[in-house]
């Protein structure tokens, strides 16, 4: 792995757009702290009126959108270099005073919620671009603490993200991982190139032994990584309990305006419901690689390993914009700068953050990483993240900075659903038996797998972790093991053979940091399920639906959201019917395979 400084600039984003120098944000840093000490000197106490209100929240709006910039800088050096002492100090800066304005201006909400109804009725018809963040704040009433609690409670921002930086410090600084020897011969390893390259190695003897290396690795750390975890659950809870949530899970699901009846279904219609269609694609593979057992460490492999076509990234962009054509020319033109513009950090490096992710800072362009290997697989990783970028593009461009983030609950639908029309591109324009077998085996063991599979099991297990909690106890290695363990071999049952290890997989996803996430990807494809099946019948019509949901961003509830693209998801049809087509690809697969064996 090559140090950062080691890399070509050409494969990395280009974070001056933000700031153009350190001085620049420094000079942001200071000119932030100040209009925020003045909102407070100027206002504080003197929320009375709606007159008063406006200009508090239009000064207020205005600073949030100011501190956007500094945030994301931070962060996105922070996250392509964990080891980068400069990145790591600067961080907790803007930590720190992220926190301290938060503080200080956490009257504002106080006071807004002390005005009666008329009032704040009264503030939204003279400034109706408002309206919904008052709305949103109105229903948080019943939660609100006293505004010295809410004050001390923001102070302490900074320290309550302490266990999420832990878990980065331990798992991208601390753990170093020594080279794996198969017949002989040494490997390299370390935690992306274990994600991007190691799990799916078709050869069997060199996959095992660098899941048996990777996960006596992760077992060093087991016992601080849970403290960790415990840590950030207790504050989770105790913040639950303070607001007068009846449960962590009520407090957590606030925010995604969803219900525990969407949270349940699910994670249980999928546990159910989908087990046996995996554990029938689990024995296709193992059929398929002549193994004698199908093991934990053996489910990433592809179905035809000989046929993994090489993409280099200046292919990939021709990819993106052949497979989201669809979209249109204002989609496409997205998708071009995101190339020209450097909006995209492909390059491997020690310290990067592992997997892949998207940033979209509001006032400017997204921002996406991905560790690229060439792998053909990765096609549908970007487009998935590049998903993200598009969505916030637009809705970024027709919302304030206070109404273009959708729930969490509809956050992976965008994402999921370019991962679906890329399928549906490379299907539609090729007869070939083994190019569809490849496209329709990564749709299953990348969307559907990642999305449906990975993700839901942790949300499965994250469930059980919660329940703990909210019952008033603790968790340490041991338990999450166990729990880990149990969920997995509920699910795959007799099928797969649970190697020593794949209990530690609770310690590589960093989504259990970000409250209810994990089970949101699977909400967010079955939306994206239902919608890329429509746009195949109806074609611009539904196209056109779509992205006039994107352009709404926050501006209405995931259920809404779902219902302005077609879909029902307060019923279980949806998801039966994402379930149902899952299944209907896994039997294409066994027919291709036959077809093509013959």
């Amino acid at each position: 792995m090559l140090n950062r400084s080691e890399v070509k600039i050409e494969e990395t984003w280009n974070l001056t757009d933000l700031f153009k120098n350190e001085q620049q944000f420094e000079a942001a840093m200071q000119e932030v702290a100040e209009e925020a000490t003045s909102i407070e000197a100027n206002f504080k106490g003197k929320i009375t009126n709606s007159a008063v209100a406006v200009d508090v929240l239009t000064l207020y709006k205005n600073l949030s959108e100011k501190l956007v910039p500094i945030g994301n800088y931070s962060q996105l050096s922070l996250s392509v270099d964990q080891t980068n002492d400069t990145a790591q100090m600067r961080a907790a800066k803007v930590g720190q005073l992220y926190s301290k304005i938060s503080a200080q201006l956490s009257f504002i909400t106080s006071e807004l919620l002390q005005l009666d109804e008329e009032t704040l009725t009264e503030t939204k018809n003279k400034a109706l671009h408002l309206s919904h963040y008052i709305d949103q704040l109105i229903r948080k009433k019943p939660y609100q603490l006293h505004p010295e609690v809410e004050k001390a409670l923001a102070a302490f921002g900074a320290t309550f993200e302490a266990p999420y930086e832990l878990y980065n410090t331990t798992k991208l600084v601390d753990m170093k991982f020594d080279n794996f020897e198969v017949n002989g011969k040494s490997y390299p390893l370390s935690y992306n190139s274990f994600e991007g390259d190691w799990e799916l190695e078709s050869d069997t003897d060199i996959r095992r032994a660098a899941f048996t290396a990777f996960s006596n690795k992760l077992r060093d750390y087991q016992h601080t990584t849970a403290k960790t975890y415990d840590t950030h659950l207790k504050i989770e809870k105790t913040e639950s309990d303070l607001r007068g949530f009846d449960s962590v899970f009520d407090s957590l699901l606030f925010d995604q305006q969803v219900d525990r009846e969407l949270y349940n279904r699910q994670i249980d219609l999928i546990t159910s419901e989908l087990a046996p269609i995996m554990r029938k694609y689990a024995k296709l593979l193992q059929k398929s690689h002549g193994l004698e057992k199908m093991t934990f460490a053996d489910l990433k492999i592809p179905l035809d390993p000989t046929y993994e076509p090489k993409v280099s990234i200046e292919e990939s962009r021709q990819y993106m914009k052949d497979g989201l054509s669809i979209m249109g020319k204002d989609y496409q033109t997205m998708l071009d700068r995101a190339f020209d513009e450097r909006w995209i950090d492909f390059a491997q490096n020690i310290g990067k953050s592992t997997g892949a992710f998207c940033s979209s800072p509001y006032g400017y362009h997204p921002y996406v990483l991905i560790s690229w290997t060439s792998r053909m697989n990765e096609v549908f990783v970007l487009a998935h993240e590049l998903g993200h970028a598009g969505h916030f593009y637009l809705a970024n461009a027709e919302q304030n900075i206070f109404n273009a983030r959708p729930s969490l609950y509809f956050i992976e639908a965008p994402s999921t659903m370019n991962e679906m029309l890329m399928a549906n591109h490379l299907l539609s324009n090729s007869n070939d038996a083994r190019f569809k077998r490849w496209v329709i085996s990564t749709i299953i063991a990348r969307t559907y797998y990642h999305n449906f599979v990975t993700h839901l099991l942790e949300a499965a297990y994250q469930r059980k972790v919660y329940e703990i909690i909210d019952d008033g106890g603790s968790v340490n290695a041991s338990i999450l093991n166990e729990l880990k363990r149990e969920v997995l071999v509920d699910f795959w049952g007799d099928a797969v053979e649970m190697t020593e290890g794949a209990e530690l997989t609770w310690m590589r996803q960093p989504h259990y940091y970000m409250g209810l996430y994990p089970y949101t990807y699977s909400a967010g494809l079955t939306i994206a399920t239902e919608v890329s099946q429509r746009i195949l019948k109806e074609g611009e019509i539904a196209v056109q639906d779509w992205i006039n949901v994107l352009k709404a961003g926050g501006t209405k509830t995931p259920v809404e959201l779902a219902q302005m693209a077609g879909v029902d998801v307060t019923t279980d049809q949806p998801l039966r019917n994402t379930i149902q087509f899952i299944g209907s690809l896994v039997d294409q697969l066994e027919e291709l395979t036959a077809q093509l064996e013959k």
